[in-house]
């Protein structure tokens, strides 16, 4: 028998997969909760095989609760639950070992594969969400606009920049235009800072 921990805070979602995984006969379904504090006292009492983890719960969410459970070298295989395709949370996941990385609307034999493949020592990132990530992470500027960017960085107003580059002031501002449209940020600093995140500079 498979013991299965469920945290998930839409208490409808909650149930519904309770109540599927049950009818797998050698599922069981052993606690849930549909906030990470109680997720994670109760895994930690509790001990099952398998917990699997929404990613944003209330007080803690899924992935604060897989680094507690690793701190204290807790050996449990941890599913990570998702409807965000965030390179941020995909890259907390693979730091704090999580086994499994699936899309919420996975379909139920997915996830019940993915609990076997896992706890045959296989890790599982659903590969469309992985290839968003990737997509999504992938470097939208040009050289010349990551050149503007390098001296900006450096606190260059757009004359000195213009100087810099051997441009003109115009096409310097048309150049900064362009990376804050490209990045979606508001100022020169959000800009670089969306750029050190994502390591485009």
């Amino acid at each position: 028998m498979i013991t299965i921990y469920l945290a998930e805070d839409q208490e409808m979602l909650n149930s519904a997969l309770s109540a599927i995984l049950d009818l797998e006969t050698v599922l069981k379904i052993i606690g849930s909760a549909t906030n990470g504090q109680t997720a994670l006292q109760q895994i930690i009492n509790l001990q099952p095989d398998i917990a699997i983890l929404d990613i944003e719960m209330p007080q803690m969410t899924g992935l604060e609760v897989a680094k507690q459970l690793r701190i204290i070298e807790q050996d449990i295989k941890l599913i990570i639950l998702t409807t965000f395709a965030r390179k941020d949370y995909f890259e907390s996941a693979v730091s704090n070992q999580v086994n499994a990385y699936l899309l919420k609307d996975s379909p139920t034999d997915v996830l019940v594969q993915t609990i076997h493949q896992i706890l045959g020592g296989k890790t599982i990132y659903d590969s469309a969400l992985v290839s968003t990530i990737l997509t999504a992470s992938k470097n939208p500027l040009t050289k010349q606009e990551l050149k503007i960017m390098k001296e900006f960085s450096q606190g260059k107003s757009t004359q000195e920049i213009s100087e810099a580059v051997f441009l003109s002031y115009g096409t310097v501002r048309n150049y900064i235009s362009s990376i804050l449209s490209k990045t979606g940020a508001h100022s020169r600093i959000e800009a670089l800072n969306i750029a050190k995140k994502n390591d485009w500079i």
